[in-house]
C-alpha cells in the first residue's frame, strides 16, 4: 500500500500536467507577443463595426451644410470620414452625438472629418439642437433624404466610416460610444494608414 498513490492526487497530477502542456502550447505559437486585441480588427468586432468583404468605394455626393455651402465627399477625399445619418427627433442619435463631438475635437486636426447627414428637417429644426448639444462638427442637410435613401439609412442613427482613399471601411447601425479608447485607437490605426 506505500507504493500506491491516491485517485485525487493522481486526478491532480494530471490536470496540472494538462494546465501545464496547454499554457507551452501558447507560449509556443504567441512567442512572448501579446493577445491580439491591439489590431484594430479587434477594434471593429469591439465596436460591433460591420466590415465590407471587399473594398467598396463610397457614392460620391454634394449637401449643403447649415450655412449654405455645399460640400461633397469627393473634395474630402484623403481625409478619413465618418460619415452619420440622423435626425433630431431620434433618441439614439441624440446619446451619440456628444461623443462624436467630442472625438471631432481630439481627431479634426489628425485628418478625421464628422459629416452628420439630417434626415429631412430643416435648418431652423437643427440649430437649436446642435446649440443645445455644443456640436460643433459640419451637419448636412438633406432635405429630400435622396442621399440617406441611397445610403440604405432606414434606421436612424447609421454611420459609415471611409477610409482616405474613399472606400467603405466599416457601417455601424445604432447608437456607439465613439470616443471609448476601443473607438479612439481604430481612429488612430485607420489615420495612420495612407492609402
Amino acid at each position: 500500500m506505500h507504493g500506491r498513490i491516491p485517485a485525487r492526487a493522481l486526478v491532480w497530477i494530471l490536470v496540472c500536467l494538462l494546465g501545464l502542456g496547454v499554457s507551452a502550447v501558447w507560449l509556443f505559437r504567441n512567442r512572448g507577443e501579446p493577445p491580439s486585441s491591439s489590431n484594430s480588427a479587434d477594434y471593429f468586432d469591439r465596436l460591433a463595426i460591420e466590415k465590407p468583404s471587399k473594398v467598396i468605394p463610397a457614392p460620391d455626393f454634394a449637401l449643403k451644410d447649415i450655412s449654405g455651402k455645399s460640400i461633397s465627399l469627393k473634395s474630402l477625399k484623403g481625409r478619413v470620414i465618418f460619415l452619420n445619418f440622423w435626425a433630431t427627433w431620434c433618441v439614439p442619435c441624440r446619446q451619440e452625438m456628444p461623443a462624436m463631438e467630442r472625438l471631432h475635437r481630439e481627431f479634426k486636426g489628425k485628418g478625421l472629418v464628422i459629416l452628420a447627414v439630417n434626415f429631412r428637417e430643416t435648418e431652423e429644426e437643427i440649430r437649436p439642437f446642435m446649440n443645445e448639444l455644443g456640436l460643433t462638427f459640419t451637419v448636412l442637410l438633406d432635405r429630400d433624404g435622396r442621399v440617406s435613401e441611397e445610403y440604405g439609412a432606414w434606421s436612424l442613427p447609421l454611420s459609415y466610416i471611409i477610409s482616405r482613399n474613399g472606400g467603405f471601411v466599416g457601417k455601424a447601425i445604432g447608437s456607439r460610444e465613439w470616443d471609448s479608447s476601443a473607438a479612439r485607437k481604430l481612429f488612430d490605426d485607420l489615420l495612420e494608414q495612407t492609402n
